[in-house]
């Protein structure tokens, strides 16, 4: 093993390479590289359909300096599986790590069975899921991701919304309780967390999920000079609580400024509704008590 992670590290700074297609200010694409920066080049990932797949992959010319597979939305940890299954019969998983990935559409809606199903048997392959909170790649669809009254187009704000109307899903703690090792949520905003999380779920053996909240100008409508301000005001405001879970035990990661929710919504088209006219106070509230419970759930704030 420390011979994995020396020569791990001796490759690490450009193995995503710059030359893509990603919006400017595409939060994913820096995620992505803080990655594949941890796991170093003893790798092969398998990628799902999504924006990460297109701007980083077309033809005839490819990005990653790592062998990268492209499979379809809905069977990304399936095609991991079998990769990780043909690594175990050569009796080379202890010279190469398999790591899954995909957004939070093909993670939280599309393929959650394979996902599920991974768990299950016990693969030994971190899955890490980019979530920008929407279907950006097709059209800002709504997802399973979607947060509470935002604007997607398939949710659209009027007279008999206000947006999105249902909870985003709490795919951390579904994955926590299939049992499996280890369980973490990062976010691009914290880049040395999201470092030692990776490398982390790396050392370990088994299953494992790291989710990375990854801000997107263009669905979001945010300035995109900005991904990084708005990844670190959704974990102050504890929207977005960064945590672990391992062998069950959770750990959480203090917030440094305790920011309210209006500070967050206030920059991003998506939300913008609830600031027209009189403004939404019912429905701002709400969203400030689904922060005030995670920073209690999780014990954000020292006491």
């Amino acid at each position: 093993m420390p011979e994995l992670v020396k020569e791990r590290d001796k490759y690490a700074d450009h193995l995503l390479c710059s030359g893509h297609t990603a919006c400017p200010g595409c939060g994913q694409s820096l995620a992505a590289r803080l990655v594949v920066r941890a796991a170093g080049r003893n790798i092969i990932i398998v990628n799902s359909t999504g924006c990460l797949e297109i701007f980083s992959s077309k033809y005839p010319e490819s990005a990653w300096e790592v062998p990268w597979l492209h499979s379809l939305f809905q069977n990304t940890a399936a095609v991991a599986s079998g990769v990780e299954a043909a690594l175990s019969a050569l009796g080379r998983l202890d010279k190469v790590r398999v790591i899954a990935q995909g957004g939070d559409g093909s993670t939280f809606d599309i393929g959650f069975g394979a996902i599920s199903g991974m768990f299950e048997r016990g693969h030994d392959i971190l899955y890490v899921c980019y979530d920008n909170e929407a279907y950006m790649n097709t059209g800002i669809q709504r997802s399973g991701s979607t947060p509470t009254y935002a604007r997607t187009t398939t949710s659209p704000p009027g007279r008999v919304s206000l947006g999105n109307l249902r909870p985003k899903k709490d795919l951390p703690q579904i994955a926590a309780a299939h049992g499996i090792p280890y369980v973490a949520v990062a976010s691009v905003g914290y880049p040395m967390d999201l470092d030692g999380k990776v490398r982390k779920a790396l050392s370990i053996r088994g299953p494992k999920y790291v989710q990375i909240h990854v801000p997107c100008p263009l669905g979001w409508g945010t300035d995109p000079s900005r991904t990084i301000d708005y990844a670190r005001l959704a974990v102050n405001t504890g929207l977005y609580p960064l945590y672990e879970v391992e062998d069950g035990m959770t750990k959480a990661l203090r917030i440094p400024r305790r920011a309210p929710v209006e500070e967050y919504l206030k920059g991003q088209v998506r939300f913008r509704h609830l600031f027209e006219g009189a403004g939404k106070k019912e429905e701002i509230a709400e969203i400030q008590k689904i922060a005030d419970r995670n920073i209690e759930k999780f014990g954000l704030i020292a006491e």
